[in-house]
């Protein structure tokens, strides 16, 4: 089984910190996004993955294929990258995976996390499409179902509250070749959809026209990555639900409120450190108090006061009080003489 992950974005409402690593390569208390999903992929599906497609971006260069590999790698799977030169939508991205589309394949778009209680089960159908339940069905595409549980249609933002099952960006397809014949068809025929794009949905659809069967999913939590208040609300969250005693860092005259999480060689001294922080690996935090912050990889954090902030990969803080929101190499506070 093939996972396909499209990941061409640039992520502009993460920025500045997808200025230089691609949004599902950001680390979510100590894991990327990309990790986490293939984690939870590992822990729930049936049967596991032989390889790992990863749909880029043109300017995305060896640095982020190597760690791509690296992840697939560590998980068992073998490594392909297919690329998107232009943004031309969700069906277009995908369809670059090219010949690796087909057999059974997964699609997950990396902008979301998620946590599945249950294994799904992938073969009873042609297709499987996760869902969540949500209150407001008018913001998202929502499937419409049948009293066998049979998807009967996809519908984009309902003005009536026709169903209350949000696909969340992942699917199966028991046969990618028939996707990627269908993709094919709407890029040929130049069917397109919302915003003037090849819509995977679109094809999903053509598939679901022409009798395959299609059934839903569920996960128990869908969280959003992909804006900047997002990306703190997730931190919280995962923080809460991944507790635990143990930290990989050191920690020196120092309180820690949980909860918090200290990355690999990370260093806390003189500070009070928490609630809601995590430090990542090889990050400094000294004579600080920080609560409710993200401090991402080989930061440092020296005689100031953080509440609701994000500290860049080897960024500087220094002599600095209050909310702050800065990318990688950065420097903010006092310039060091």
């Amino acid at each position: 089984m093939k996972l396909i992950i499209p990941m061409a974005g640039r992520g502009t409402r993460l920025r500045p910190h997808t200025h230089v690593t691609p949004k599902p390569l950001i680390h979510v208390r100590g894991i990327s996004m990309v990790e986490r999903i293939m984690d939870t992929f590992a822990d729930t599906l049936p049967r596991g993955f032989g390889e790992a497609v990863f749909i880029l971006g043109p300017d995305f260069g060896q640095g982020v294929r190597d760690s791509l590999t690296e992840i697939a790698e560590r998980h068992g799977m073998k490594a392909a990258f297919g690329v998107q030169e232009t943004a031309l939508g969700t069906a277009h991205a995908v369809v670059q995976a090219g010949d690796h589309l087909s057999g059974e394949c997964v699609v997950v778009f990396a902008d979301t996390l998620f946590y599945m209680d249950e294994k799904p089960n992938l073969d009873a159908s042609d297709a499987v499409i996760w869902v969540k339940h949500v209150d407001d069905p008018s913001r998202f595409g929502v499937v419409v179902k049948d009293d066998n549980e049979r998807i009967t249609d996809f519908v984009e933002k309902p003005s009536e509250p026709i169903s209350n099952e949000a696909i969340i960006g992942i699917y199966y397809i028991k046969d990618g070749a028939s996707l990627k014949r269908e993709i094919d068809y709407l890029i040929d025929n130049d069917v397109t959809g919302a915003g003037g794009e090849y819509q995977l949905t679109d094809a999903l659809d053509r598939m679901l026209k022409a009798g395959a069967v299609f059934k839903t999913a569920s996960v128990s939590e869908w969280l959003d990555c992909g804006t900047i208040p997002a990306l703190k609300d997730t931190t919280k969250v995962i923080l809460d639900k991944e507790e635990g005693p143990d930290k990989e860092g050191t920690v020196e005259n120092s309180v820690l409120i949980e909860p918090v999480y200290l990355g690999p060689n990370a260093r806390v001294v003189d500070s009070v450190i928490g609630p809601y922080v995590a430090v990542h690996g090889g990050a400094v935090v000294t004579n600080s108090v920080v609560k409710n912050a993200i401090v991402f990889d080989k930061a440092r954090v020296d005689d100031s006061a953080l509440d609701d902030a994000i500290v860049g990969q080897s960024a500087e803080v220094r002599q600095y009080a209050g909310p702050l929101n800065i990318g990688d190499h950065a420097t903010a506070g006092a310039v060091e003489a």
